[in-house]
């Protein structure tokens, strides 16, 4: 079933975002198996992609764009919202611009949409691996490293950047250093979980919140909390949907 006409949104810098993207964190596949789910998901009608380093999921993501290309399913790469993020090893300031350079070699591309801080910590320099070890973090250089994303827009290797997890006290102190404000805070939100403290912030200070685990958090103990929820089985059985998409549509409307 193709999507049809997903509505774009405008950041504070004055690009757009499709309102609805794909997450490509899925430790559990193969190089492969990622390649055709994207070349699927631009075939249906997605647009916008959100990886990162520490997903591994980069080079299938480039192979599937320069595929979906050459079979016609989109005009060209602008057509297309890419995000991606650096991970805790490359919070240095010196580490920031070679970063973006090894994800547009691997996502075979001259420039993001989106690039996002992942982790508002630093670790020791090395291979991207989580969860992180207490004593691997360093202390982090937020002002060094935001200076060097800022870098990354103002060369054009990046549209918009912005950052990931950050609590109010994270943005509060970023924005009161930042030349670029961050255009976007990645977070968990769902109905389970709706960070009303962090909503208001943002939208007071004019930052994005866009919402990743939608149906819940992938590494909580259990069933989801949304997907369990009576309130939500209620609404899905007297629109005949399912769980999964009375969630998503409170979501959506909530934000």
């Amino acid at each position: 079933m193709a999507l049809k006409g997903i509505p774009k949104l405008r950041l504070s810098n004055g690009h757009d975002m499709p309102i609805l993207g794909m997450g490509t964190a899925d430790f559990t596949s193969t190089p492969d198996k990622m390649k055709t789910a994207y070349l699927d998901a631009i075939t249906v009608g997605y647009r916008h992609f959100d990886t990162a380093h520490l997903y591994q999921s980069e080079k299938p993501l480039g192979e599937a764009v320069q595929e979906a290309i050459k079979l016609g399913l989109i005009g060209s790469r602008d057509e297309l919202f890419i995000t991606s993020k650096i991970w805790s090893t490359d919070n240095h300031p010196e580490r920031v611009l070679p970063a973006i350079k090894s994800s547009l070699r691997n996502l075979q591309l001259e420039y993001l949409d989106l690039y996002l801080i992942h982790w508002p910590l630093s670790v020791k320099p090395g291979p991207p691996s989580f969860p992180i070890k207490r004593e691997d973090v360093v202390p982090m250089d937020l002002k060094g490293v935001w200076k060097a994303m800022e870098e990354c827009q103002r060369l054009g290797l990046s549209k918009t950047i912005g950052v990931s997890n950050f609590t109010t006290k994270k943005l509060a102190e970023l924005l009161a250093f930042a030349q670029i404000p961050p255009a976007v805070n990645q977070v968990e939100m769902n109905p389970a979980w709706q960070q009303q403290k962090l909503k208001e912030y943002c939208s007071k200070v004019g930052i994005h919140i866009t919402a990743y685990s939608p149906l819940g958090g992938q590494n909580t103990l259990g069933p989801s909390l949304v997907l369990i929820s009576n309130v939500l089985k209620e609404i899905a059985e007297a629109k005949g949907k399912s769980i999964a998409q009375a969630g998503c549509v409170v979501l959506f409307c909530y934000k």
